[in-house]
């Protein structure tokens, strides 16, 4: 009787050590599958940022402003004024860059440029970002409408175009003193994402250019006609 137990109970651990085999063996099976599924992926490439950085130099014909201005961010769609870099295939389309994406938001960038152009042309005597604390006597409201690369009218190299509309306002009455829509669309030299981005740091020098300007002109014109 003992003789027997002990045989039964030699072969239930035998059952035992074979079958915890081969569950250590599936479970080992199954973690180099899931380890040679994930060495198998390809690594992602990495987003490439681009930041353009336009230098504006003022022109001597812009006036001489002895007023203050402030300059508010620029208002724009959520789809518009995003990281990825928008590019319209056709009409309806809009689409983004893979692998590319803006260091700042166009908002920014149009908001930043602007600033140091007027701060940096000696033409104004004051400008400061809203909310600041800096107060002035007119206010710069911008909605950006556009800021994407376009392939308008099937052309095969596309175009940085930028659509702003501005509005000067006085402050003390707010009252709006000029409107006006710029638009500018600079084509790339090629189709490659770094020559649209180039096309884009052109389009923006551009656009900023003559946003300060008549920004100078404007507020200069009716700042002469109220004092009056």
């Amino acid at each position: 009787m003992t003789h027997t137990s002990r045989s039964n109970d030699s072969s239930n651990n035998s059952a035992c050590v074979h079958r915890f085999g081969w569950i250590l063996a599936g479970a080992t099976a199954l973690a180099l599958a899931g380890c040679s599924s994930i060495l198998g992926e390809k690594p992602k490439k990495p987003t490439t940022q681009y930041a353009p950085d336009p230098r504006v130099r003022a022109d001597p014909s812009w006036p001489n402003a002895n007023w203050q201005l402030s300059l508010s961010t620029p208002n724009a769609a959520r789809m518009i004024d995003s990281l990825r870099i928008a590019v319209r295939p056709s009409g309806n389309e809009i689409e983004v860059y893979k692998g590319a994406a803006w260091a700042k938001l166009p908002s920014s960038m149009i908001e930043d440029a602007l600033l140091r152009t007027l701060e940096d042309s000696g033409k104004i005597a004051a400008v400061a970002r809203q909310g600041s604390g800096i107060g002035g006597e007119y206010k710069l409201v911008l909605d950006m409408r556009r800021f994407e690369s376009d392939y308008g009218q099937g052309a095969a190299m596309p175009s940085a175009t930028i659509e702003i509309n501005a509005k000067l306002m006085h402050n003390p009455d707010q009252k709006v003193v000029a409107t006006q829509t710029f638009l500018q669309a600079q084509p790339a030299a090629t189709t490659a994402v770094p020559d649209v981005v180039d096309a884009f740091e052109r389009a923006l020098e551009t656009i900023t250019g003559q946003i300060a300007g008549w920004t100078l002109i404007s507020g200069d014109a009716h700042d002469k006609t109220h004092k009056r």
